[in-house]
């Protein structure tokens, strides 16, 4: 597991960027703002999330599922996919 302690900062950066979109939309809400404008930030914090995934997904296929040797073309098809339904 030492892979998710070299991305540790990065993904808890990337973590504290969403919570302060999210605060954002319930600030949005509060102020009762127009639909589009929450629509907009929602849409936001969508990507934010799924760009997470996508990373965290990536590193799981790279150091789990294809183990340390990997599996060349097939574990970057692997992940090329995942990133095409997550972006």
């Amino acid at each position: 597991m030492a892979h998710t302690v070299r991305e540790k900062t990065t993904r808890v950066t990337r973590v504290k960027r969403i919570r302060g979109q999210m605060e954002a939309v319930e600030r949005a809400l509060e102020s009762e703002i127009g639909c589009t404008d929450v629509l907009h930030r929602l849409a936001a914090v969508r990507g934010a999330i799924n760009g997470l995934m996508a990373k965290v997904m990536e590193d799981h296929i790279r150091y789990h599922v294809a183990g340390p040797k990997g599996q060349g073309d097939a574990t970057e098809e692997l992940i090329e996919i995942v990133n095409s339904y997550l972006r």
